[in-house]
């Protein structure tokens, strides 16, 4: 009976050794740092990993994560500057924004984390904070330099923000994006019809350029052939001149070595174009000079009393 106490005596006394060494050891590893508090009061801060001992029953131990965290900042609308004199947004002064940002930040002290903003009230404070310091920075600048121009420089302004005023809570802010910067969908319309509209009148007045400038080589290419076809005519004048110069003096070259075949010559001529057939009527004297050449081959003048020339019947020749 006396070995049964002593051997439940002895599980009893193993169980609360267990229980005491469970309640006074525990371990830190590598992702953490630990706050020891007693009854309510943080005693110690513990940020190197392993091994570590308490006063049981007395002291907790709260964990706080040492890794770089993130904070998301839920959409939200920012009223940009009104100090913008840039002619493609005169329409846009004022303009609302959507704005989609997130920080990162890591947990450098502790115990005045506890003390400031607890285990649990991390994320609420820290995001009060983002929106605070984006709309205190988006604030003072404009849609260009949000959208294009300074979102750098901006985003590193907020985190600035954000950090001096995470300093109290023993918070280092790492770093602060803007992810998403958009217009409200109210305006995202109008937004488009004005860059359609501007595209249109871009495009109009591209077309009355090239409607200008088609006009204009339609004019130099009817100049071009105007001065063409005069300084062709003028050259086909030239050359008939030449032409008829060139058979003038062959004329006169042929008349000049045999005058009496170039006058039968052209007489034949004449008769022939004046003695057509129709209507043709000629009136002359019987002696007349023109018909020499019926009365004497030779086309010399006739004698006296030599046979002379009849007029013609109608459509003879």
């Amino acid at each position: 009976m006396r070995i049964g106490l002593a051997g439940g005596a002895v599980a009893i006394l193993v169980i609360l050794a267990i229980a005491v060494g469970y309640s006074t050891l525990f371990t830190v590893n590598q992702k953490q740092q630990a706050l020891v508090v007693r009854l309510g009061k943080p005693v110690r801060v513990i940020t190197d990993p392993g091994l570590n001992v308490k006063v049981p029953f007395i002291d907790s131990v709260i964990y706080v994560d040492k890794r770089i965290l993130n904070i998301e900042s839920p959409s939200q609308e920012v009223t940009l500057s009104s100090q913008d004199n840039s002619a493609t947004s005169a329409e846009l002064v004022g303009e609302r924004l959507v704005v989609d940002a997130f920080a990162r930040y890591r947990i450098t002290d502790p115990l005045k984390f506890y003390q400031t903003v607890g285990a649990s009230g991390a994320d609420a404070q820290l995001s009060i904070l983002l929106n605070a310091a984006l709309r205190r920075v988006l604030g003072a600048a404009t849609l260009h330099d949000v959208v294009r121009d300074k979102r750098d420089e901006l985003m590193v302004k907020m985190r600035e923000q954000m950090e001096h005023d995470a300093k109290p809570y023993g918070i280092d802010v790492i770093d602060v994006r803007i992810r998403r910067a958009d217009l409200p969908p109210k305006n995202s319309q109008a937004v488009y019809q004005r860059m359609q509209t501007e595209r249109q009148r871009e495009a109009a007045e591209f077309r009355a350029q090239g409607s200008q400038k088609s006009q204009e080589i339609r004019a130099k290419a009817d100049r071009d052939v105007t001065v063409l076809l005069a300084e062709a005519s003028s050259h086909a004048e030239q050359v008939r001149g030449q032409g008829d110069a060139e058979r003038n003096r062959i004329f006169a070259d042929a008349y000049s070595r045999d005058p009496d075949f170039f006058a039968f010559y052209r007489s034949m001529q004449a008769y022939d174009k004046s003695l057509q057939r129709g209507d043709t009527r000629l009136v002359l004297k019987p002696d007349s000079d023109f018909f020499r050449f019926f009365s004497n081959p030779s086309g010399q003048p006739q004698s006296p009393g030599a046979p002379t020339a009849q007029a013609l019947p109608p459509n003879s020749k």
